[in-house]
């Protein structure tokens, strides 16, 4: 911390959320009593810093957002949190206390200097910052550098004392390292800043900001030539361009989000833990610890008893004085739960010596410790706190459509008047609105089913994620879409990326959406045509072109993304079909299934135009799979099925008998499958077809009946129960039994065929076997 004079600023270096520093910047403010009050916070939001003053319930935080265009990819959002301990929200309640000109001066949350920050006040230290205070760690054997922290500064130390300790941290936390693009950006306007204030001659000035911006600013507010002092620094704006969406608002924030521990690496650990050491005091923390812990784990059934509650004090009495605190801190407090109420072997670390949500493995009670540290605060904006139309815009759709949160919602799908309802609710999951949970109802908005049912309540930080969906748009409908096409852009870990296509866009269908950029559609195209599997392509494909065609209810027949999405299927379809190998049994099904979408995208696009489905070129595709040594049997089949269901050839038996005896027995049930898939009807009633392929059973002797067998019940699967029967009855008239029942045939077997065959081959060897011996003819 520089200490103030006519000359200098006091600049206080401070670890965002420490109740310490918190303290300090309090007690400087009211003995300096500064004219400016300066604060690394964004200064888009310095024209409504009267907004903060409203009678909030914290924690809050101001959140910032940017979309550079409607059919962009690039979409920020970043949040400036506060909390009752927080240093720059005390900063603010004692700079007003006094006075003094307040004012945020780092550069707004939605700047490129933010572009991978989730929050402001992550200060993106290099690694040599994380290495100082590792080997601080590792000199002091102190386990973490939250505990280290704690032992440092937040031991209730005279503000002189603290003040020296956190200079020299923060100096060599630095260490004259010059920072990332981002940090020098963001530094360069705080300095700015610094040296208007300093320039205006009025008064003392005082700066609070992140430690490790400090020493920087020391030093670089002095080389801000006086010509820029001139007036106070304007804030940057993003270039113009059509359909920019930019702002920043107050939203409710939770512990939960503010924890360290919960991926907030800018935060402190157990933000709850620290709001008591500022409302409390040290002392008064340790006893609402204990009294918060044991409740929790008597409530969760875990042991803790009046004997537990005196062994934690007496052992965090003895580790403080062990360890020169005059208080326990929340690290003395936490090794003795874990010491108490732990009695066997540790498998993973203890979690508050590490970052990081809590490791599986971790003690029952250790996780519920830390759930208490966490706290489970939840901020509330006062009434009138100014909100993105957004929020406004649900508010008068819902009241429009007659939606009531909280309640219960049925909605008939098959009522046009109802349709609107639903689309709204949908929009709301699509923008993960918290509370809007969809109950019942069909799972394909094509599918079966004429209800859909849904649980609508107003969980408390509902409000804080309508008002962060403004990045999306302004209106229900402009944010739900610009979402989509956020969610059509993701790339799933190792799924299909065409099925999560489909499934956003079998999602967009429910909620009415039709449409999007023109930049996305070319993106899908590719991402399409990437795919790297055959048999993930037959799904989509069918449930893409039932809402193209059939979608008029849902308002996205002929959609553009639907019928690019189906082209982009349907030509990377044919270029995978002619990859040549095998076919593993597990995936023969979506093989097949793939066959049958483009077979049924070839019949609609003879009865009407459908674009970027050229039958010509799958029917020469499949010509050319059918008879190639190369492909696999089942592709062979289905492609030539495909291609005698297309034809109506009178030769089609013959064709696909001539395919199924030039296979091994073993693959010939792989090849009937993809036929019987894709020409069961027109193969069925040909009879020179039924002739040969009983003719191609007989033939096979015993063992190759045991090996084609599986395949080949496999196969007769495909065929409908009724057709199933109907072609039993026309093999029992090849052998002269037409007088048996279908029933004798298609009715269930007491054992397996396959096991059954090969009992028989077991018997006539035996047979034989007796035969040479002279015991049996």
């Amino acid at each position: 911390m520089t200490q103030a004079s006519q000359r200098d600023p006091l600049i206080i270096g401070v670890r965002h959320f420490s109740p310490a520093c918190a303290r300090l910047v309090v007690q400087r403010i009211a003995e300096l009593r500064p004219r400016h009050v300066l604060i690394e916070g964004p200064a888009d939001f310095n024209a409504r810093l009267g907004e903060l003053a409203l009678p909030h319930k914290l924690p809050l935080a101001i959140y910032s957002y940017f979309s550079a265009a409607d059919d962009a990819l690039e979409r920020r959002a970043s949040w400036s949190p506060f909390a009752l301990h927080s240093p720059e929200w005390q900063a603010m309640q004692a700079a007003r206390a006094c006075g003094a000109q307040l004012r945020f001066i780092d550069l707004p949350a939605w700047h490129d200097a933010f572009a991978c920050i989730p929050n402001r006040y992550d200060d993106d230290a290099p690694d040599a910052a994380e290495a100082y205070e590792d080997a601080l760690c590792r000199a002091m054997a102190i386990d973490g550098r939250d505990a280290l922290w704690d032992h440092l500064f937040e031991g209730e130390l005279a503000a002189d004392e603290l003040s020296a300790r956190l200079d020299a941290h923060f100096a060599n936390l630095r260490a004259g390292d010059p920072g990332s693009p981002g940090n020098q950006a963001r530094e360069a306007m705080m300095a700015r800043h610094v040296a208007w204030a300093m320039h205006q001659d009025d008064g003392p000035v005082l700066v609070v900001c992140g430690g490790y911006h400090a020493p920087a600013l020391a030093a670089l507010w002095r080389a801000i030539p006086v010509a820029d002092c001139a007036s106070e620094p304007a804030t940057p704006l993003p270039p113009s361009a059509p359909g920019l969406r930019y702002g920043s608002y107050l939203v409710p924030y939770h512990f939960n989000r503010l924890d360290a521990y919960a991926g907030y690496a800018s935060g402190m650990s157990s933000p709850a833990w620290y709001e008591w050491a500022w409302t409390l005091g040290l002392a008064g923390a340790g006893k609402e610890l204990l009294r918060t812990v044991l409740a929790r784990l008597r409530a969760k059934k875990l042991p803790a008893s009046t004997a537990d509650v005196i062994a934690i004090h007496s052992r965090a009495m003895g580790l403080a004085r062990m360890r020169a605190h005059p208080t326990p801190l929340r690290s003395d407090w936490l090794d003795a739960l874990a010491g108490s109420l732990v009695s066997q072997a540790l498998d993973v670390p203890l979690p508050w010596t590490y970052r990081g949500r809590v490791r599986a493995g971790t003690d029952a009670a250790l996780v519920e410790v830390m759930a208490v540290l966490a706290g489970d605060a939840v901020g509330e904006l006062a009434p009138g706190t100014p909100q993105p139309p957004l929020v406004a815009a649900v508010d008068v759709e819902l009241a429009a459509l007659g939606i009531v949160i909280p309640s219960q919602v049925t909605i008939d799908l098959l009522d046009p008047a109802q349709r609107p309802r639903s689309r709204a609710l949908h929009r709301l999951v699509l923008l993960d609105i918290p509370g809007i949970v969809r109950t019942a109802g069909p799972n394909l908005a094509l599918g079966r089913g004429q209800q859909e049912s849904w649980d609508l309540r107003a969980p408390l930080e509902q409000r804080a994620a309508l008002i962060e969906a403004a990045t999306y748009g302004a209106t229900l409908h402009d944010a739900a879409r610009a979402r989509l096409e956020d969610i059509l852009r993701q790339r799933p870990a190792g799924g299909s990326r065409i099925g999560a296509i489909s499934g956003a866009l079998n999602r967009a269908a429910f909620a009415g959406l039709a449409d999007v950029s023109e930049r996305l559609q070319g993106e899908l195209h590719d991402a399409i045509g990437q795919e790297a599997h055959f048999g993930e392509l037959g799904t989509p494909m069918q449930v893409l072109f039932a809402l193209y065609r059939h979608g008029d209810a849902l308002g996205v027949s002929g959609s553009a993304v639907l019928q690019t999405a189906i082209g982009a299927a349907f030509d990377r379809a044919l270029w995978l079909a002619e990859a040549a190998g095998g076919v593993a049994p597990m995936e023969q099904n979506a093989h097949i299934g793939t066959y049958s979408a483009i077979a049924m995208l070839v019949r609609e696009a003879r009865a009407a135009v459908l674009p970027g489905v050229e039958g010509l070129r799958a029917l020469a595709v499949c010509r050319r799979v059918a008879a190639s040594m190369d492909a696999a049997p089942v592709s062979r089949g289905a492609a030539l099925g495909l291609v005698l269901a297309g034809d109506a050839d009178p030769d089609a038996g013959v064709l696909a008998s001539d395919l199924l005896a030039s296979l091994p027995p073993a693959l010939v049930g792989d090849a009937l499958a993809g036929l019987l898939a894709l020409a069961r009807q027109s193969l069925c009633d040909d009879a020179r077809f039924v002739k040969a392929l009983d003719a191609l059973v007989r033939a096979l002797d015993d063992a190759d009946f045991v090996l084609a067998m599986p395949a080949m019940r496999a196969a007769f699967t495909w065929l409908p129960t009724q057709e199933r029967g109907a072609l039993a009855v026309d093999v029992l008239k090849l052998h002269d039994a037409g007088h048996r029942s279908q029933r004798s045939l298609t009715g269930p077997l007491a054992v397996a065929p396959g096991l059954l065959a090969r009992h028989d081959a077991l018997e006539r060897a035996a047979t034989l076997r007796l035969a040479i011996w002279g015991i049996a003819p």
